[in-house]
């Protein structure tokens, strides 16, 4: 079967790889639909391996060569022993994230900080960018009619930005500053907004600016042409903003963050910073700003994210710009994804 496989950094293939031959207790065996490109997996395709596995990973023996993919949804074609909440012919969304069950963090209901951690499409024998997956049956959720297939595969990304918003404390009237305008910003605005906030947007990027003001979800800025903190702060009545999600992995713009929330407002980190970045601790004392960091998602958000992209018509679909077949996966995807002059911002792929 054809599937995307990661060997080293700037070397993935589209190629031909044994398809899987059993279906174990608790495995359900897929056909994943529509995949998306992660910034994870950008990362890695810069420079990785860097949370692929070299060698095998502690709680799943995968290794290196990986196929590739964590965002997707598919179909149900086979159920092994024992497995009850799917059934063969069912759409379900993938949430990728293996943990342990054992340690002190999934003891607690965190598994998304397990020290074991392992994920679908990153340190697991298979991934979504593939023609056919086996995955574990309790990491799968039915869809229901009302959500699409494309809309299947961005609840991944959506959890993600829906705990950075859920972790500055969004609440109906607030006002909210959303830092970046790649997939996880922009999801994290179409989420804010559906909260009842009123959402601004800071993005430097021109093609990002434009899906951000797209989605009709508030107010978009340019941080290289107006004082941001200026303009918050008369947009609040001399005030500043009540939240500030922070999705860009960017020093300045988390430095905006704090120049632009009120005192005693709060920001989310949630874009990953790949070096560190200064801030002023001072600032946030004097003014008892909360600061705090999220990771993932909790993993038993699934249902509540599905359900709002079904009952309440989250248009999640929007920050997608292009849909490309997997044979086109490095050129059209992570290498127009990487480029400084590339105009996509969100890619689903085709896996089958």
């Amino acid at each position: 079967m054809r599937a995307a496989v990661f060997h080293d950094a700037k070397d993935i293939r589209v190629t031909d790889v044994p398809a899987p031959t059993e279906v174990g207790p608790g495995q359900v065996l897929v056909r994943p639909y529509w995949c998306g490109i992660c910034g994870t997996d950008l990362h890695e395709y810069a420079v990785g391996p860097i949370v692929i596995p070299t060698t095998p990973h502690p709680l799943t023996g995968a290794a290196a060569p990986q196929i590739l993919g964590h965002e997707f949804s598919a179909e149900v074609l086979e159920v092994g022993a024992g497995v009850t909440n799917v059934v063969a012919g069912q759409r379900v969304s993938m949430m990728p994230i293996i943990a342990c069950g054992e340690c002190y963090f999934c003891r607690r209901a965190l598994g998304h900080l397990c020290v074991r951690m392992a994920c679908v499409g990153l340190s697991h024998d298979w991934g979504g960018i593939a023609e056919l997956a086996v995955v574990p049956a309790s990491q799968v959720y039915a869809l229901p009619d009302e959500v699409s297939d494309i809309q299947g595969a961005l609840v991944e990304p959506t959890a993600v930005a829906a705990y950075g918003v859920d972790a500055a404390g969004v609440r109906p009237g607030d006002t909210v500053l959303i830092t970046g305008a790649g997939p996880i910003g922009a999801l994290a605005s179409i989420y804010a907004a559906s909260l009842g906030a009123r959402v601004f947007v800071s993005e430097v990027n021109p093609v990002r600016r434009e899906l951000a003001r797209s989605l009709d979800v508030g107010e978009v800025l340019d941080p290289t042409q107006v004082d941001l903190t200026e303009v918050l702060h008369d947009a609040t009545e001399g005030i500043g903003v009540d939240a500030v999600v922070e999705c860009s992995g960017n020093e300045r713009a988390l430095q905006s963050a704090f120049a632009a929330v009120r005192s005693a407002g709060r920001v989310t980190q949630t874009g990953l910073h790949t070096r560190p970045a200064s801030i002023d601790p001072m600032v946030i004392a004097n003014r008892e700003i909360t600061y705090n960091g999220t990771w993932c998602y909790p993993l038993h958000d699934w249902p509540r994210i599905i359900d709002l992209i079904a009952r309440r018509g989250l248009p999640v679909e929007k920050v997608v710009t292009a849909e490309i077949d997997a044979v086109d996966l490095v050129e059209k995807g992570f290498e127009t994804l990487l480029s400084p002059t590339g105009n996509e911002v969100k890619v689903l792929v085709n896996a089958r």
